[in-house]
């Protein structure tokens, strides 16, 4: 074993500084993060801030800190699927972030929701599995109030179409979203799902929002979620467009974020509402 292995190995261990998988440490991190799940899409993120530095690259997970608008903020690729984003929240946490923003993108099951829109999620349906592994079946994935606000208002500001709603999280691209498989194959239940789910006000679908939701409440901390949508599953037209309208949103609600933990701090509270205000 090389002295790179030793240092890894050690790394594993929850209290290392440095992080077995994506090799970060404290020094390298913000307090709020973001997290596309393509590492290609960090670039189409950074472009947007004042300054940034790639501090670490393993894997699926690729890190740059930098600011925005001021503020300080991280972002970190998660892979595709919610086990991978479950490690980078995990990893993340402990080395110093508090907030995590998905910024993603999804399919649209609502029929007014267009390509190219914004979808800022309210809450999620953990049709995935791994949030199962730390918590009853029962327990709910909630997006932070004060995220959401801050997606909203960055939206807002940014003259983006959005829109608010409940989040399907999947397991499965393909037989999890109501796609045939290899050679046609259908999965049971698989021709009724997008139906049911629209038919119970879920807006959007896609692959990481419940887990990082509901390992962010277990722990205490604070998440969200602002996607593209590339895919219009009820009309089928599907393009890949507006990656860069989720990364300002994302990035603009970090700074918003950080005035608004600001403004609490000043006023003596523990939540923001509606008698602060933001700048």
């Amino acid at each position: 074993m090389t002295d790179g292995d030793d240092a890894r190995a050690d790394s594993e261990d929850p209290n290392a500084d440095v992080q077995y998988h994506l090799e970060v440490g404290p020094d390298d991190v913000a307090e709020t993060v973001l997290l596309p799940g393509n590492p290609e899409r960090i670039d189409r993120i950074v472009d947007c801030w004042d300054e940034y530095e790639h501090v670490a690259r393993h894997r699926e997970y690729r890190t740059a800190t930098g600011r925005y608008d001021g503020a300080p903020v991280t972002t970190t690729s998660t892979g595709i699927g919610s086990p991978s984003a479950a490690i980078a929240v995990e990893e993340l946490a402990r080395v110093g972030c508090e907030t995590f923003v998905r910024v993603g993108s999804c399919g649209a099951i609502q029929p007014d929701v267009s390509v190219g829109d914004l979808v800022i999620t309210t809450g999620a349906v953990r049709q995935e599995g791994t949030s199962d592994e730390y918590v009853r079946e029962d327990y709910p994935a909630v997006a932070n109030h004060e995220v959401v606000a801050a997606l909203v208002a960055a939206a807002e500001r940014l003259g983006y179409d959005h829109h608010t709603g409940l989040t399907a999280s999947t397991d499965s691209f393909y037989a999890g979203q109501g796609r045939p498989g290899f050679e046609g194959f259908e999965a049971a239940g698989s021709e009724d799902l997008l139906d049911d789910l629209a038919a119970a006000n879920v807006t959007n679908v896609e692959m990481e929002a419940s887990a990082i939701l509901t390992l962010a409440n277990v722990y205490g901390l604070r998440a969200g979620a602002v996607c593209t949508v590339y895919a219009d599953r009820n009309g089928g037209e599907f393009s890949v467009t507006g990656e860069t309208r989720a990364a300002e949103t994302a990035s603009l609600a970090a700074a918003l974020l950080a005035q608004m933990d600001t403004q609490k701090a000043e006023a003596g509270v523990t939540d923001w509402h509606a008698d602060l205000s933001i700048e």
